[in-house]
């Protein structure tokens, strides 16, 4: 995130180097395709985008969702549009890290089929329990799960979803035997959870936010490796477990071939936009942590996830054809 006097410097800057940018761009709408459905993070995050992107350049930025088989479809769409930068993918670490790994076939490649642009934000998974569980903390969930035999079941959105690799790697790293229950979606998981009818889970900090501040789930730990500030109360897992984290990126990438300098210049606009004080709000009111850092840094994370999540996925076994 940039301070404001590097906000201001970045924006004296952008204005007084119209050499670098692409003559023209954008000359008529553009499309943003969200590969996940809407109402969602990805989807609220690309909504705040899109508007601001709009207010920039006087041009319409539009989202098209087209979500399906874990984002898959909606990437592989966009991997085949016109290289041209009126077709850009606004998608999460799980689709190009961890799909990869999960899905015999995905349609795209995420490495070549598309270019970095920036990352936007980034969100942490919370670890849930019911109300009725019999611990507060990470230490005594820990301590519960190890002493009930058979040990208790934890909810995912589904088969190699993000959350469903998570529980894998907290088995792992904590010595424990948790059940996995994959639901088809957050949604149908956290209503389970809601109801008791399962009494652990990982979820999205977004989707769970409002429950846990109702005090209808307890929140043990975010997968962050720092604590969110959302939850400042909640600890990160890592400060118990050493070297526990696994978040959910949110980035803007463009098709492998887009013209370089359409290419820099959404990464110096996107950058400006989504670090003004509006934006940053939206995001954090989501439990968004705003990131910057360019193509450099967005293609260090994909990189990073994929030999992160591609052992993980193949010791939970888990495999769509």
């Amino acid at each position: 995130m940039l301070t404001k006097r590097e906000f201001c410097a970045f924006t004296a800057l952008s204005a007084v180097l119209p050499a670098a940018r692409a003559q023209g761009y954008p000359g008529k709408p553009v499309t943003i395709v969200v590969p996940q459905a809407p109402g969602g993070t990805n989807d609220a995050v690309g909504r705040i985008l899109a508007q601001k992107l709009t207010e920039k350049y006087g041009q319409v930025f539009n989202i098209d969702n087209r979500a399906g088989a874990g984002g898959n479809i909606g990437t592989e769409l966009a991997s085949r549009a016109p290289k041209d930068g009126y077709t850009l993918l606004l998608t999460i670490s799980s689709t190009q890290a961890i799909n990869p790994a999960l899905y015999r076939r995905t349609g795209f490649d995420p490495v070549k089929d598309f270019d970095p642009i920036a990352p936007i934000g980034v969100v942490p998974n919370v670890l849930v329990v019911h109300p009725s569980f019999p611990a507060r903390d990470l230490k005594g969930f820990i301590a519960a799960a190890k002493a009930k035999s058979p040990s208790y079941q934890y909810a995912s959105a589904g088969n190699g979803s993000l959350n469903h690799l998570l529980g894998e790697m907290l088995n792992r790293s904590a010595g424990l035997q948790l059940e996995h229950v994959p639901y088809k979606g957050v949604g149908p998981a956290l209503t389970d959870m809601l109801g008791g009818q399962v009494s652990v889970g990982f979820a999205s900090l977004p989707s769970c936010l409002e429950f846990v501040r109702a005090g209808k789930l307890v929140a043990l730990g975010v997968s962050s490796p720092k604590r969110s500030s959302a939850l400042p109360d909640v600890p990160a897992i890592g400060e118990v477990i050493s070297g526990f984290a696994g978040e959910l990126w949110v980035g803007l990438f463009a098709l492998h071939g887009t013209p370089d300098a359409i290419t820099k210049q959404l990464a110096d606009d996107v950058t400006l936009v989504m670090n003004a004080p509006d934006a940053l709000a939206k995001l954090k009111a989501l439990g968004v942590e705003p990131l910057s850092g360019g193509p450099t840094a967005l293609a260090a994370m994909l990189k990073q996830d994929i030999a992160r999540w591609e052992p993980i996925v193949k010791a939970s076994g888990a495999r769509v054809d």
